[in-house]
């Protein structure tokens, strides 16, 4: 086996430990010694291949819904990765949700409200872009809310979270993590492309001056609300290409763990098509 291919063997996600301290340095957005790009990308499109045969059997199999929540600071790769990851799904058994603003009547109720309206039933892959994280993130670091009512939603998500698991929701949570320079490098891309020009928004930069106290919000967050049920798991992102992979390799197995099966035909629909030529 090449040094290569050993390195890609390892080369997987492990979930957020609550009882450790979590760097969210620059070397925790990088995978030092990865393999190449050329080396990643075709051993991605055969866990892509692999994840499309997976789907359909969990969308016959019925038994489980499959949540996969993305958040990560602006330019983190969050639109890349649903593209090129969840691209592989088919559509029909996909629904995605954005989380942006609340609206004025979603303001009048509790925060995960609108959340709940959108997870996938059983048979169907939910995709969140943000989630309802974004209420202990940009809500406590803007200070939309008061300390008291953000730091009271850590245990309100684990009990939302363990409640959907228990009802057989598989949840899947990816901070894709990229480092300071790099969210300059995709920032100013942004700035230089005028057919990307519509994604820059002042809030980039607002937040960017923030950087310190969403990595505090982060650690927090990922920390107090990952789980058997629910887990965390750090992404590095400075490389798509590395981004792409870990992130199908965690859904491949995810998905190879449930055990799936496409259920057999009904007796009775046998009997009746007995004749059928």
């Amino acid at each position: 086996m090449s040094r290569s291919s050993k390195f890609l063997d390892g080369l997987r996600l492990a979930p957020v430990d609550p009882s450790s301290h979590l760097s969210l340095g620059t070397k925790a957005a990088q995978w030092e010694g990865a393999p190449s790009k050329a080396e990643l990308e075709p051993a991605t499109r055969q866990l892509l291949e692999r994840l499309h045969d997976l789907q359909d059997v969990f969308h016959a199999d019925g038994r489980y819904a499959l949540l996969i929540i993305f958040q990560g600071r602006d330019a983190s790769g969050k639109d890349g990765v649903i593209r090129t990851v969840c691209g592989a799904f088919n559509p029909t058994g996909v629904q995605v949700a954005a989380f942006g603003p609340p609206t004025a009547l979603e303001l009048r109720h509790d925060f995960l409200w609108r959340v709940h309206q959108v997870v996938p039933p059983r048979g169907m892959i939910g995709v969140f872009n943000r989630s309802h994280y974004e209420d202990v993130l940009a809500v406590r670091v803007r200070e939309l809310a008061s300390e008291d009512v953000w730091r009271a939603r850590y245990d309100q998500i684990n009990a939302f979270e363990q409640m959907l698991a228990q009802n057989r929701v598989i949840i899947r949570k990816c901070f894709l993590h990229v480092s300071r320079d790099e969210q300059r490098t995709q920032l100013q891309e942004r700035l230089d492309d005028p057919t990307k020009n519509w994604k820059f928004r002042l809030d980039d930069l607002e937040d960017r001056a923030r950087w310190d106290d969403y990595t505090d919000a982060y650690r927090d967050a990922l920390t107090r609300c990952t789980s058997d049920a629910a887990p965390w798991y750090v992404v590095p992102s400075d490389r798509k290409s590395v981004r792409n992979y870990l992130v199908a390799r965690m859904l491949v197995e995810t998905l190879e763990s449930l055990s799936l099966e496409y259920p057999r035909i009904d007796d009775d629909v046998r009997k009746a098509a007995k004749d059928f030529k």
